[in-house]
């Protein structure tokens, strides 16, 4: 079968300037991301695992080299353009769910249609359609402060994927959940990817987790090392 690429790292080194010395947190790294696969990036804490996602999700930029999405050159775009290409292409899971407490779970997962402009009758039942894939059904009401948080970080994936993002990225989101619960909510990041057929990207320490995916990346020292877990 023919991969098709979906994001492209292409020389990519990140430094941050600081007052006295610069930290170089990785040089050189050549990666591809490719349609319909799910990825894990994997690495101590503090080797740069979440610049990587924040780089592939136009968080920040490259201090040299090259980030593709679809062809489109990241570093390129407007602030408004990559403010618009987060919007729609991407999906983003994060450690902590980051739901607004004062809407129910209905309207946090419909929240990005709405910054979006679009109808609330096209919004909502697509909304609710994802919070029952998600096993929320019976909690689309509730507010966040009633949530388990194991159900907190499934309303938090329904919500990153309501505009069909071309891309999921998830920063550590299993990593405020018990064991068990952690295991649910990363089978169903992967059931989602294989069902939908989303990319997925999962930046974990979790390397159960990491085993069950497509692929593996290992961030040490600065340097990405590649392994087929396939």
């Amino acid at each position: 079968m023919t991969m098709t690429p979906i994001c492209q790292f292409a020389n990519v080194s990140k430094t941050f300037r600081g007052a006295e010395e610069n930290l170089e947190i990785f040089k050189d790294i050549n990666f591809l991301v490719n349609k319909g696969e799910s990825l894990a990036i994997l690495g101590a804490s503090g080797s740069g695992k979440s610049t990587l996602l924040h780089l592939m999700g136009a968080l920040d930029k490259p201090t040299t080299g090259k980030i593709l999405f679809e062809g489109r050159d990241l570093a390129e775009m407007t602030p408004l353009d990559q403010a618009s290409f987060r919007n729609k292409s991407l999906g983003f899971v994060f450690q902590f769910h980051h739901l607004l407490p004062e809407f129910t779970a209905l309207e946090n997962v419909a929240m990005p249609g709405l910054i979006a402009g679009l109808p609330r009758k096209d919004i909502l039942p697509r909304a609710r359609d994802l919070l029952e894939k998600v096993g929320l059904k019976d909690r689309m009401e509730s507010r966040p402060a009633t949530l388990s948080g194991g159900e907190r970080q499934r309303a938090a994936i329904a919500r990153a994927l309501l505009l069909n993002p071309a891309l999921v990225l998830a920063d550590e989101p299993t990593g405020n959940l018990d064991e068990q619960t952690g295991r649910q909510v990363g089978d169903l990041l992967l059931t989602l990817n294989r069902k939908l057929g989303m990319t997925l990207v999962i930046v974990t320490h979790n390397r159960d987790l990491a085993a069950k995916m497509d692929r593996s990346l290992d961030l040490r020292d600065g340097v990405l090392y590649e392994k087929s877990l396939s």
